[in-house]
């Protein structure tokens, strides 16, 4: 019998870059740009954007949220934590998740209100204050643009400021019609479609988080193949306790008990069998246990005294 703990490739980058630069800009830029929105909505008056600027504040929050999963992340293990903190990147996409759904119902919320009973809101500030979010929230999703597939906190960054600019753009629509036609129900009307649209691409979010805060397996992983392969690896007879889980939003773990009645321990076909996880279906922790079987351990009388 035999047991080997596979962490194949320690010095390479788990994460999807550094990206805390883009944290540091995307937060300063931001939360200049909530206190000049509000200051605005203040002094013409404009609910919008208030609401806008409440919108993007929630946002400030969302990104140091996921900047400060992100620095845990890469905590040093220790005796207690063997694993560091990695898992509470996967705790914050999950958070993101939710409140950014939380912000969009209550914009939701507010767009419905706004149908039944329209209010004067003057076209030309919404138009120049909004166009100026477009911008800084473009800015910001586009530093996390490259990140985006590889880490669910990156994505998650990425998403909220795309939805910010998403937003802001649809503030800067509705101020040029309503100064066109006069009809003040184009305001909360795009801003309903916009929270649609939010809300599909966030659900995305929401489930991959939540399954791997829960222990599923990683989107993407197959795990018949995985056990498929495993199987097919030589004199291996049976896989069994196989288990893929998410150590944190972009490392990805697995245990295996593999029947070899032969009961031979072979380093290279363990260092095969990790290279090949890895490049096959991103499994960056791999620890595999080598078994005889029952009846190659009845044959030898495995366990007598």
């Amino acid at each position: 019998m035999g047991h080997s703990d596979l962490h194949h490739g320690r010095g390479h980058n788990h994460g999807a870059g550094n990206h805390n630069r883009a944290f540091a800009l995307g937060v300063a830029l931001n939360t200049i740009y909530v206190g000049f929105e509000a200051a605005t909505g203040l002094i013409v008056g404009s609910l919008a954007l208030l609401a806008d600027a409440g919108h993007n504040a929630s946002d400030v929050l969302s990104l140091l949220l996921a900047w400060g999963a992100a620095r845990l992340g890469k905590t040093a293990p220790t005796l207690r934590r063997t694993y560091g903190l990695r898992r509470i990147t996967i705790l914050a996409s999950l958070a993101n998740a939710v409140l950014l759904l939380i912000v969009v119902g209550a914009i939701g919320w507010e767009a419905v209100g706004r149908l039944a009973s329209p209010r004067s809101v003057p076209g030309g500030a919404l138009i120049w204050v909004a166009g100026l979010g477009v911008l800084i929230n473009a800015a910001t999703a586009l530093m996390f643009l490259k990140g985006r597939h590889r880490d669910l906190n990156i994505k998650g960054a990425f998403l909220h400021m795309a939805a910010d600019a998403a937003v802001s753009l649809g503030v800067v629509i509705a101020g040029v019609l309503i100064k066109l036609t006069g009809q003040l129900w184009i305001d909360p009307a795009l801003s309903l479609l916009i929270v649609l649209v939010i809300a599909a691409g966030t659900w995305g979010l929401l489930r991959d988080s939540f399954n791997l805060a829960v222990d599923a397996v990683p989107s993407g992983i197959d795990p018949r193949a995985v056990e498929n392969y495993l199987a097919s690896l030589p004199g291996v007879r049976e896989v069994h306790d196989l288990h893929v889980w998410a150590m944190s939003t972009t490392e990805v773990a697995l245990t295996a008990h593999l029947v070899k009645p032969d009961g031979k321990l072979d380093d290279a076909l363990l260092e095969k069998a990790a290279a090949e996880l890895r490049r096959r279906f991103g499994v960056h922790h791999a620890v595999l246990q080598f078994e005889q079987g029952r009846e190659a351990c009845l044959q030898a009388a495995c366990g007598a005294s």
